[in-house]
């Protein structure tokens, strides 16, 4: 057994959710705790309610807000920047933390957030993505996910689902309604756990300092997370030499790529930036594990959303005697036929392409896939 080194990177939870859900409220709960003594949090205000200064005072100045603006697009560079400087007061020895909550405005996208943790060059090594937590309004969550595509992608990326104001709904209907809301949630995002505001489970100070394992850096983490990707969509299959594409909600599909051989490191290449290429906004989420040919004792792990180059990452061992590639995309606004053709084309054209560069440069070809 290798010895695994110890991840010092500071872990971030992202709290996201729809105008209203009830983020600054989950927030404000945990900032209460002394537990959270140790959390620096930034807020993105974009026409929200602002935290109180009371409690700015209790998180010990480690509070900084965003303003008139969406971490995904007019102030993400200061996100960036904010970030590098919480870092280097904390060498200073001006703050102290141990942990990152990033809320997000109401409308704001959280896949370039986690973009961001996945291939910023200035963020690397020093921070990673630890959870993302979604909140969903029960009693407006079914009329938002179907009026507001933003909503959707925000479900759909969450690590945890919390349903909030359920005692805003008549008791007669709330089982129902939150059964069907439960439903809905599921067809987008089938991995994510679902909670309710009174479970347990659903501590504030629980779900703004969780930390999700990370594939890139342990193999056992990566198997758990690869296989719950995969068993997520619904009549998920395991084929060997071929695609499984499942319809969602709204918009969301997702689609399996699973080969026995092993890609050829230029075909992979070639994939991923096709696949940015072609899909770009459309794609939500993309997770997979790799057998490289040329590296043939250690998988690539694959994991991003819109840009997926420069998120190629690699473990040190297989985490099992399981070495076929698994691929999971998950997009919005793209049927899965379409995306199961896409996916196919390019996955072909990819591979002629790469025997045909080894060809040229006089290498041996590997056996097609």
């Amino acid at each position: 057994m290798q010895t695994r080194k110890q991840d010092i990177r500071t872990p971030v939870t992202l709290l996201t959710g729809f105008l209203g859900s009830g983020k600054t409220t989950l927030l404000n709960r945990a900032l209460r705790d002394p537990a959270m003594t140790r959390t620096a949090v930034i807020i993105n205000e974009f026409g929200e309610i602002s935290i109180d200064h009371a409690l700015t005072t209790a998180s010990n100045d480690t509070i900084m807000v965003l303003e008139n603006g969406c971490l995904c697009c007019t102030v993400f560079g200061d996100l960036i920047q904010t970030l590098n400087r919480l870092y280097h007061a904390r060498e200073a020895g001006e703050v102290e933390f141990d942990h990152v909550v990033i809320e997000t405005s109401g409308l704001a996208e959280a896949g370039p957030i986690l973009q961001a943790f996945l291939s910023e060059p200035t963020l690397e090594g020093l921070f990673r993505m630890g959870a993302i937590v979604a909140t969903v309004d029960a009693v407006s969550g079914e009329a938002t996910l179907a009026q507001h595509p933003v909503s959707v992608r925000q479900v759909a990326l969450g690590d945890s689902i919390l349903l909030t104001k359920l005692d805003l709904i008549e008791p007669a209907e709330r089982e129902a309604r939150k059964a069907a809301l439960i439903a809905r949630l599921g067809q987008i995002n089938a991995a994510a756990i679902v909670l309710e505001g009174d479970d347990p489970a659903a501590d504030p100070v629980r779900l703004m300092r969780q930390l999700m394992a990370d594939p890139s850096e342990d193999p056992r983490a990566a198997k758990t997370w690869i296989e719950a990707a995969l068993s997520a969509a619904p009549d998920a299959k395991s084929e060997h030499e071929g695609h499984a594409p499942h319809g969602h909600d709204a918009g969301i599909a997702s689609f399996n790529l699973i080969r026995d051989e092993p890609l050829p490191r230029e075909a992979l290449h070639l994939l991923l930036a096709s696949l940015e290429k072609h899909l770009g906004a459309n794609l939500l989420r993309v997770k997979g594990l790799v057998n490289v040919k040329e590296e043939p004792g250690r998988p690539a792990v694959i994991q991003g959303t819109q840009h997926l180059l420069h998120n190629l990452t690699w473990l040190s061992e297989w985490p099992d005697a399981d070495r076929r590639t698994r691929i999971v995309f998950i997009t919005q606004d793209l049927p899965s036929g379409e995306l199961e053709e896409m996916v196919t084309l390019l996955d072909r054209v990819a591979h002629r392409t790469a025997l045909a560069r080894l060809k040229a440069g006089g290498a041996e070809p590997a056996r097609p896939i």
